[in-house]
């Protein structure tokens, strides 16, 4: 079932917003910055042509002249023989310098991110990089050669949107407002221009007076253009000249809506522009601030500061004229039309869908939670709601869980539960399962897990591998890959992105994916929160480091449940291991084949240095440079299954330094840590991240800022609870569970309203209602009787409409389906609400499976238990109402909530349950042939099952008649097909009839 998203209507932006990923301190070029420049020039020309010219000259060619012969080893070792080595070493390493210098020229030139390494160059590529970012710092394509994630996703020539607002609107981690050269020259004209006609409108309208009165005193900066692939940011600002970037907000509320010197309007606090004037808070300080009047600006800039504080005084005289109101939105640049938007129109939420949506708000937005149905107040838990990759896994888990306790039940491995229902939650348990059935997305999570396998495999028929990928967002149902650089054109049906380190998807090519068979390639994803309508996954193992995690430790541990949680239940991986470290402890029953939990941080540096030595030497020894190129190929089925290590205990700083060794190497090798902190430093931390209090995930240098996702400590509690209640080992001895609902089986018990679901659907007691709201209405009244317990009334929408519904619509359907339903003679109605807002149904609805049930259940624990007689009359009464499998002519389009349901494993295990007791009453009286039809009875909606056929065979045995048995193996053996009989099925045929494979044999 998807989950819902309050829809946009406004038309902001809908995609991530973009932030600058690392502070600049200084943003003019200086007269030092010359002196460097000039240095660097003059190191170069010595190091790269002064050497090899003076080694020409003063030494000349140091090798032999001729061909080697055994008279060199008899020569005497001279001066000159040394000289002559120490040249030839000179020389190499010249060799080698003038190779870096090369490779960071170009790096830098090209804009391409970090430069490739030059073998054995450490100490010299590091040289040459400095020297080369001192001599490209006064030009005007000096590009950011510092190595870090500042590089990734900036925008190249190979920009395949339309505009710049469209490639600011694309997903990206990192990625950048760049502005065009041209549209950057012709605004400043154009300022100019309109300077020039507002400075003489205003010498007429205020010369000198009030408004000239207003700029004195109030700071002001200027949007500053970019030096390479630094571009200013509020943060950047508000960390300059108000000591902390966490301030950006107040700036923000300054100038939010203001018109600025090119006509456009600050409305989203990443989206500034060169040139643009910001009015800063009083207690602002620095070099760069501009204060009214001020000499060494020039008239142009003055006049437009001029101009820009009369905007905030209309703005403010219009708020006063408006009662205080907002002004309407104005559609800006940024806020035109991305690939899978409508522009300003109402659109889906991550998964893609174009309908209207119930929204949750976002965590920390203050907004109230819960809704209100039949005059009850309730809510569920908005952060699973608001999580739907992680709803959707824990949902697949938690069923998985219990289709193993059933079957498990059901051979005997756990006594007293034969056929019946898991332990019905109640309390927070019954809430966040709730928030799982509303949020769960597993049409995303699918189309994500072939989306990427899909890419694993079009690589590997290309003989290419797999590129680094450091984060994926999720956006309108569209992906977008992060590369940690560009790796060319991806396979079709992918195309490039933004820029060459980007690659997408969109969602109608995604829908096109079949399953197909490798390795899963980036199992290390992990949802971290959400910017916009755009969701983050970051790929822990590709991190080239550590990643710390700051903030309060009551804050980190929901971060860190969060991404344990979703890493153990993820549809889009195939292995894993997953190593809790100062948490989690608890959460280990959700998946204990990948959970594990150590005690301290002394067993995980033991445990993890092991592990790295091991993971080297295995690439070693296959030939591979990173686990990334073990998953595809003709390697792919080692796997490289990641390891993720989540550290919640803040580490001493031996031990961090110890991790950050550990971690250095981590990338290729498919580790990831991630590391809490209490003071937000650690060593060796290649990302650094904050969460706050109101649920923000920050990361200033990473030009993040996300509404984080979590899970608090009272839903893990819950979550752990379903687990542990579907536990099929816990309390094995303990008393069977009865059914949810049991039903009045006697004849006083007749219900008002009667509906068959085990076969054909059909309603007896009602009138079949008119128009196209029929078939909507029976499913939801389905729905209603397959949990006796209640509904919530988000869990029915978002299982009728799976794309998305109004509240509205909702609440109109349940009104309808109240008055088709109707009232007991009493006046009560059939349709109510109990405490909690769940929809509940009265003791006068019931349905075939409720009093299958309690057949079943009367005839083996309540009064068949003491009388042979009224046991056989149950058993046989429950029998007959089987007449195939739930909802046997269910339209395909319809109740795909049933695949969150275990009813599809439940009740062919009660069929057979009491085919099995039917028969082993009729055998009692050695009544073979009534056992006979029984089995086959039970058969018919169980096919599989081996219990039954076991029994079969043993009452045809009982007839006497071998002919009869050699046919029913005939038969089972048809049944199992290429795979043949079970192990156990061909023992009980070697004990009843030892010649059946003869006969197998000769009929074959």
């Amino acid at each position: 079932m998807a989950r819902r998203s309050t829809s946009s209507s406004t038309g902001s932006p809908t995609g991530p917003r973009n932030r600058t990923p690392q502070p600049v301190r200084v943003r003019r070029r200086t007269f030092g910055d010359f002196v460097k420049a000039f240095l660097a020039f003059i190191a170069l020309l010595v190091l790269v042509v002064g050497v090899p010219g003076a080694l020409a000259v003063q030494v000349g060619w140091p090798l032999p002249s001729g061909a080697p012969t055994l008279d060199w080893l008899r020569q005497e070792i001279t001066v000159q023989t040394f000289l002559n080595v120490l040249t030839v070493i000179v020389w190499l390493a010249w060799a080698q310098f003038t190779a870096c210098v090369l490779v960071e020229a170009k790096a830098a030139l090209s804009g391409v991110g970090l430069a490739g390494r030059v073998p054995g160059a450490g100490p010299s590529q590091l040289l040459a990089r400095q020297l080369v970012a001192a001599l490209l710092l006064v030009g005007a394509t000096a590009a950011g050669l510092t190595p870090g994630l500042s590089q990734l996703g900036q925008g190249l020539e190979g920009n395949n949107r339309g505009t710049v607002a469209a490639a600011q609107q694309t997903p990206g981690l990192f990625a950048q407002q760049q502005e065009q050269a041209s549209g950057t020259a012709a605004a400043l004209a154009e300022q100019a221009a309109q300077a020039a006609q507002a400075a003489q409108a205003a010498a007429h309208a205020d010369p000198g007076g009030a408004s000239a009165a207003r700029d004195g005193g109030t700071k002001y900066y200027r949007i500053q253009p970019p030096e390479g692939r630094h571009h200013d940011s509020l943060w950047e600002i508000a960390q300059r000249h108000l000591g902390d970037g966490r301030r950006y907000k107040e700036i923000y509320e300054l100038n939010k809506d203001r018109v600025q010197p090119d006509g456009s309007r600050l409305s989203e606090a990443s989206l500034i522009r060169p040139g643009w004037i910001m009015e800063m808070p009083a207690d602002a300080r620095g070099g760069e601030l501009v204060e009214m009047p001020d000499a060494q600006v020039s008239p142009d800039i003055q006049q437009q500061i001029h101009d820009y504080a009369k905007s905030g005084d209309q703005g403010q005289d219009h708020a006063e004229e408006g009662g205080g109101t907002d002004a309407s939105p104005v559609a800006l640049p940024e806020q035109q039309q991305r690939p899978g938007t409508d522009g300003g129109a109402d659109h889906g939420d991550a998964h893609g869908q174009g309908q209207q949506h119930e929204g949750p708000a976002r965590p920390g937005s203050g907004s109230e939670v819960g809704s209100e149905a039949g005059g009850h107040a309730f809510g569920l838990p908005e952060a699973l709601i608001g999580a739907p990759l992680l709803a959707a896994g824990l949902l697949g888990a938690l069923g998985r869980r219990r289709r193993q306790a059933l079957w498990q039940s059901a051979l005997g491995a756990v006594g007293g539960r034969r056929g019946m229902e898991p332990p019905t939650p109640t309390g927070d348990a019954q809430d966040v399962q709730d928030a799982l059935l509303v949020g769960a997305d597993p049409e995303g999570v699918r189309l994500l897990d072939r989306s990427l396998r899909g890419l694993a495999a079009g690589l590997a028929a290309e003989s290419r591998a797999l590129p680094v990928v450091y984060a994926a967002w999720l956006s309108n149902g569209d992906l977008h890959l992060q590369l940690a650089q560009p790796a060319g054109k991806p396979p079709a049906p992918w195309q490039l992105g933004q820029d060459q380190t980007f690659w997408m998807l969109a969602r109608a090519d995604a829908e096109r994916y079949e399953d197909v068979d490798t390795a899963a390639p980036y199992p290390g994803l992990v949802s971290l929160g959400t910017m916009d309508d755009s969701r983050l996954l970051l790929n822990l193992e590709a991190v080239p480091g550590l990643v710390s995690l700051s903030g309060r430790e009551a804050d980190r541990a929901a971060v860190f449940a969060s991404v344990a949680a979703e890493l153990a239940t993820n549809g889009w991986s195939d292995r894993m291991t997953i190593t809790l470290v100062g948490f989690g402890a608890d959460l280990t029953p959700l998946a204990p084949n990948r959970l594990r939990h150590l005690d301290g941080i002394e067993a995980l540096i033991e445990t993890m240095e092991a592990e790295t030595r091991q993971r080297r030497g295995a690439l070693g020894a296959a030939g591979h440079d990173s686990v990334l190129t073990g998953r595809t190929g003709p390697a792919q089925h080692t796997r490289w299954a990641p390891h993720l290590v989540l550290l919640a205990a803040q580490p001493s700083a031996d031990d961090a330094l110890r991790l950050a060794e550990l971690a250095a190497d981590a990338g290729r090798l498919g580790i990831g840590y991630l590391v809490g902190t209490e003071t937000g430093e650690l060593p060796g931390a290649a990302w650094e991240m904050e969460i706050t209090t109101e649920g923000r995930l920050l990361a200033p240098l990473l030009g993040l800022e996300l509404d984080a996702q979590l899970l608090s400590a009272v839903q893990q509690r819950a979550v752990v609870e379903l687990f542990a209640d579907a536990d099929p080992e816990r309390d094995p001895d303990g008393p069977a569970n009865a059914p949810p609902f049991l039903v009045d089986i006697s004849e006083q018990g007749r219900p008002a309203v009667y509906a068959r679901l085990v076969g054909p659907y059909e309603i007896i007691g009602l009138d079949t209602p008119d128009g196209e709201r029929s078939a909507l209405l029976h499913e939801a009244l389905a729905l209603l009787l397959l949990h006796r317990e209640g509904v919530h009334p988000r869990v029915l929408a978002s299982a009728l409409w799976p794309r998305g519904v109004t509240e509205d619509v909702r609440d109109a359907l349940v009104e309808r389906l109240r008055g088709w339903l109707g009232s007991d003679p009493d006046g009560t109605a059939r349709l109510g609400t109990d405490e909690s807002g769940r929809l509940t149904l009265a003791k006068s609805v019931v349905s075939d499976l409720d009093v299958l049930r309690s057949l079943y259940h009367e005839a083996t624990q309540g009064k068949g238990v003491d009388s042979r007689a009224v046991r056989g009359r149950l058993l046989t009464d429950a029998l007959v109402l089987v007449r195939g499998p739930l909802l046997a002519d269910r339209p395909e389009d319809r109740y795909r909530w049933l695949t969150h349901e275990i009813i599809d494993a439940q009740l062919p295990l009660l069929v057979a349950d009491i085919g099995l007791a039917l028969s082993a009453f009729h055998l009692e009286k050695d009544r073979a042939e009534k056992a006979i039809e029984a089995l086959d009875a039970a058969l018919r909606t169980a096919p599989s099952d081996e219990r039954l056929w076991h029994e079969l065979l043993r009452a045809t045995h009982a007839t006497g008649e071998p002919a009869r048995i050699r046919a029913r193996a005939a038969d089972l053996l048809a049944r199992s097909g290429a795979r043949g009989l079970p192990p156990r099925t061909e023992a009980l045929l070697d004990e009843l009839l030892p010649s059946w494979r003869d006969g197998v044999a000769a009929a074959g």
